[in-house]
């Protein structure tokens, strides 16, 4: 990338080298008021990262130079900011509230009435589901929602309904199916009634190979399970556009929940794809997760870019990644119940700015996203934290915890605390070797055994990491957090100068699916794949 801040950046780079994090505290009383904000219930401290105040103020530069703020305007103006496919972006139209002063417009229309017809409907039938009224089939009140998607059209809402368990209504279960493996379906419906379960189908164009083979399958359970044919409407409903299809399946397009071409996928759980969530949480859960999100999103847009959180976060990001060549980056909620965020966030990441080819067409000079990996503390450090702290490649840690748990159980969650704290001071502090040279001696080892101990005793610290700390795990706080990275990713994608909103690599492996499916099919492989291709075909139908 050719310019000035970012050569800069990398002059600066070169020349703090051997910058130590706990050196800078040291000198710095303030480093961590410096280094944290707080925005839409949100707090953040990133103040353990190789960064200094000449660090932020060159990066603050490249932000400017690569036109956030303008971008970010122009996305929230309704332009096609999603230039492969010529569509607008605007998925904070989904989560801005009737009553705002701010309107999304495309084409020079007003979408916010839309999206309030489609979530009026949302209520009206998840009141009724919730309140007993809706019933299935034989008149029995329904008990399990499954949730029949993929993508974001699952991952989203599956992390949310798992993250605000505690808030679910005590007669409904929802569960989730997603991959085409029949395992997953097959496991799902053993636990199941027919007669008291209700089908959400969420697929936007309703073809989507995988969900629609899981929902056909469902039906047929379904009917085999003593449900009569015509009762699949009062027992699948849809989130979907295509109104043909769905009627055709058997669905009540009455019971059609709309979303539109400009909600990408992995942005979709704001809208009608988040059915499943209102129905678990209620539609006032709902409306609270989609306030914290528009909180966030009025944050970042009136919030200078040097006290603007999403902004921040993304730059720390781009500074780990581009000039402190980190190629991964690790989520380590401190949550039970955040335990399918890093899943979620592989896919917001991951597909939103996993690009090679800039805006234009042209390749990047520099790296875009890193991977996104992670698990729940405390389970990740007896697994893969040993990697963090003494690992050879330098990984970025996200912490993320609540101040209040939502459990009957304090000590616990004060023992979650103390050690989601502690990890991120031992990632940063390490241990000297005339650290481990005392701590051996108080053990009573003698200069042999300390000798031979002391590298394997040793840990380098100055491992960069950020904490996020929300007051308790809500509907409100758990969509601000979310709404924090879905900004980050698009103001790194700016910088990075690539289509976050376009998808195009999941494209290929679909198509040769569908031929390759066709071929197992008939038994019979054309000429037109490679030796190993044809090899392994063979063999599964062998």
């Amino acid at each position: 990338m050719k310019t000035p801040a970012w050569a800069a950046l990398k002059a600066h780079r070169s020349a703090m080298q051997n910058l130590r994090m706990a050196d800078e505290f040291a000198r710095d009383g303030q480093r961590a008021q410096r280094f944290s904000i707080e925005a839409a219930g949100v707090f953040l401290d990133y103040s353990k990262n190789l960064i200094t105040p000449e660090t932020m103020r060159l990066l603050l530069a490249l932000a400017s130079e690569c036109g956030v703020a303008n971008r970010r305007d122009a996305m929230m103006a309704g332009e096609r900011i999603n230039l492969s496919e010529n569509r607008a972006v605007l998925h904070m139209a989904l989560r801005n509230p009737a009553a705002s002063a701010r309107k999304y417009v495309l084409d020079g229309v007003d979408v916010g009435a839309e999206v309030q017809r489609v979530l009026a409907h949302m209520r009206e039938f998840t009141q009724q589901v919730r309140e007993g009224i809706w019933r299935g089939g034989t008149g029995r009140e329904i008990t399990d929602i499954v949730n029949i998607g993929i993508g974001g059209s699952d991952l989203g809402p599956q992390m949310v309904c798992e993250a605000l368990r505690t808030f679910a209504h005590p007669r409904l279960t929802v569960h989730f199916v997603s991959n085409v493996d029949g395992a997953a379906l097959e496991r799902t419906l053993a636990k199941l009634s027919a007669d008291t379960t209700l089908f959400i189908v969420a697929s936007k164009t309703f073809t989507t190979q995988e969900t629609l083979t899981n929902a056909r399958s469902a039906r047929d359970w379904f009917v085999a399970s003593g449900g009569r044919a015509t009762d699949v409407a009062k027992h699948f409903v849809a989130v979907s556009t295509n109104a043909v299809e769905v009627e055709k399946f058997g669905i009540d397009t009455a019971n059609m929940f709309e979303f539109w071409d400009w909600v990408g996928g992995r942005y979709s759980l704001w809208s009608a794809i988040g059915l499943s969530i209102a129905l678990a949480i209620g539609m006032d859960g709902f409306e609270a997760l989609l306030a914290g999100a528009h909180a966030m999103d009025e944050h970042f847009a009136t919030a200078p870019l040097d006290a603007n959180m999403p902004v921040l976060l993304a730059l720390v990001g781009v500074w780990n990644v581009n000039f402190c060549a980190a190629n991964s980056q690790c989520v380590a909620p401190y949550a039970q119940d955040l335990h399918r965020l890093a899943a979620y966030l592989q896919q917001l990441e991951m597909e939103s700015n996993g690009k090679s080819v800039d805006r234009g067409g042209n390749a990047l000079s520099t790296a875009s996203c890193p991977v996104i990996w992670g698990e729940p503390g405390t389970n990740g450090q007896h697994a893969f934290f040993q990697l963090l702290h003494q690992g050879t490649s330098v990984i970025p840690v996200d912490f993320i915890a609540a101040t209040y748990g939502n459990g009957a159980l304090p000590e616990h969650h004060r023992l979650l605390l103390a050690n989601c704290i502690a990890q991120s001071e031992a990632l940063m502090v390490g241990k000297s070797e005339a650290e481990v040279h005392v701590e051996l001696r108080a053990k009573g080892l003698n200069a042999a055994e300390i000798y031979a101990l002391t590298p394997h005793k040793f840990f380098a610290g100055n491992r960069p990491s950020n904490t996020m700390l929300l007051d308790s795990l809500t509907p409100q706080s758990l969509g601000a957090l979310i709404a924090l990275y879905e900004q980050k990713v698009f103001v790194q994608g700016v910088i990075w100068g690539v289509n976050s909103f376009d998808q195009w690599g999941v494209e290929l492996g679909k198509q040769l699916a569908k031929t390759i499916d066709a071929e197992l099919k008939s038994g019979t492989v054309s000429g037109a794949h490679d030796g190993s291709t044809k090899a392994l075909m063979q063999r599964v139908m062998s």
